[in-house]
């Protein structure tokens, strides 16, 4: 049987990857959109600090986002003052932190997505009197179905095994912050193997079934994020 506090960990990585992908999938829609067509001079920029999570060290980033939600002084402070919200050690703070640290996960493969389609289609939607969202919406977005799957399962799997920024932003509070990854660690340092190897196990089932989805749905032309990553 499954303690309580084991099911409780796991509902709490299962909330935090699900908020994740939804939150990250609606902000990286239209800035994919926007990084995919704009010729704005400081697109090369953006494109730099949307991809800093895949190349900063987690512990790094954990750092400048927990000095950043310090209720005390800054941003944390005004968000105390003035909305009576903390983020540093909660579960908001460590939402807010996985969603930074997953904006590559689910941008670059729209991005890419959008930007491997033929100018035709935006151009014969505009041409019969569409509008950019409409164009969006009802004609780009059908033909990257298998960039949006991919998007969704790697910000999914990134948020279920993010570690090092959600220890520094949210410590390890049970219940409130104390995710999957945070309890392995833990229970290795207690010497309970036993509870590490059930959280183990599960994370690594759910990462190996997503991969497969992936992998099964891009075959062909769409396997550039996977290959990429890892060259």
């Amino acid at each position: 049987m499954m303690d309580a506090d084991f099911m409780a960990t796991l509902a709490l990585t299962g909330k935090l990857a699900l908020l994740t992908t939804v939150i990250l999938l609606l902000i990286s829609l239209p800035v994919a959109y926007w990084l995919a067509y704009t010729r704005c001079r400081i697109k090369v920029a953006l494109e730099a600090l949307v991809c800093m999570p895949m190349v900063l060290p987690p512990t790094v980033m954990g750092y400048y986002l927990l000095l950043a939600f310090n209720p005390q002084k800054g941003f944390g402070g005004f968000l105390e003052r003035f909305f009576d919200v903390r983020l540093a050690f909660t579960f908001e703070g460590i939402l807010l932190a996985s969603v930074i640290a997953g904006l590559p996960f689910m941008i670059q493969p729209l991005q890419n997505g959008l930007q491997g389609l033929p100018v035709s289609y935006r151009e014969a939607a505009y041409t019969l009197g569409k509008s950019k969202t409409r164009t969006f919406f009802s004609v780009l977005l059908p033909n990257i179905k298998p960039s949006v799957i991919t998007g969704i399962a790697l910000t999914f799997a990134h948020a279920i095994g993010e570690f090092g920024i959600v220890l520094m932003v949210g410590g390890n509070i049970p219940g409130e912050t104390r995710i999957a990854s945070i309890a392995i660690y833990d229970e290795v340092q207690t010497l309970n193997y036993k509870q590490a190897d059930k959280y183990s196990l599960i994370l690594f089932l759910l990462s190996f079934v997503l991969l497969v989805i992936i992998y099964s749905i891009n075959r062909g032309p769409n396997r550039y994020f996977i290959n990429n990553r890892h060259s």
